[in-house]
């Protein structure tokens, strides 16, 4: 594990954008993995900072940093992989009933809408709080609390 922790911070980020991939790959296309994957994701961010920082604050605003930077990631390869799909919003010949996205709003291009919506931006901030969720259950949280308490 140690190891996997004292990675440079290039090969961490390439071995994250695969384990991304594979995420994205495994839910063909839908980035409900993506967004699994930003629990341990925090848990990793944190215990990787915390070898080095001793100052919570440091800790925490790394932490964003590093949370926000990992769901961008995400956030660009939704938009590779999703947007060449918005181009049928401007084709009046395609077919957005039978496009294969759940037809929640009733109406197709509305549905196809916020389908996209859904994929590429709202996915990503998903994983960002996920992401955030992981950190704070690391630990991070209990010493903001710790200090609430003395003061």
């Amino acid at each position: 594990m140690n190891k996997l922790l004292n990675l440079r911070i290039g090969w961490s980020l390439v071995l994250y954008i695969l384990a991304d991939i594979f995420c994205v790959g495994m839910g063909m296309g839908v980035p409900f993995f993506c967004i699994l994957l930003g629990l341990p994701l925090g848990w990793m961010i944190t215990q990787r900072i915390m070898l080095t920082e001793t100052d919570l604050r440091a800790t925490l605003r790394k932490s964003l940093v590093y949370a926000a930077a990992t769901s961008a990631i995400t956030l660009g390869l939704m938009a590779v992989l999703w947007g060449p799909a918005a181009r049928m919003l401007f084709d009046p010949a395609a077919d957005l009933a039978n496009f294969g996205m759940p037809l929640l709003l009733f109406e197709p291009t509305a549905s196809f809408i916020g389908w996209l919506v859904l994929m590429i931006f709202i996915s990503p901030f998903l994983q960002f709080l996920m992401t955030l969720f992981g950190v704070y259950l690391t630990g991070c949280g209990f010493p903001i609390i710790q200090l609430k308490k003395r003061e």
